[in-house]
């Protein structure tokens, strides 16, 4: 279970999952797409259609205070987009 981390749950994603059974998950950076597939069916017990990854960059932000200049930036990770297959 190390390689899915979380499930993603946005308004796109939700309403992906409503329409054409796709679901999104936080993985492990190093897990390729065979990795990862095997890992969400056997976690939820589907069959896997298709699998889509990306690598989200982290974001950068500057804020100016009193003390001075802060800078700071969110973490990078990999995100999959899952579709299972119509019925399940």
């Amino acid at each position: 279970m190390s390689i899915i981390i979380k499930p993603i749950i946005t308004e796109k994603i939700t309403k992906q999952s409503e329409i054409s059974n796709r679901f999104g998950f936080v993985v492990d950076k190093k897990a390729n797409k065979v990795q990862i597939k095997k890992a969400v069916e056997a976690a939820y017990g589907v069959t896997i259609v298709a699998i889509n990854t990306m690598n989200v960059r982290p974001d950068r932000s500057t804020k100016y205070t009193k003390s001075g200049l802060i800078s700071g930036k969110t973490n990078a990770y990999k995100k999959a987009i899952v579709q299972v297959q119509e019925g399940e």
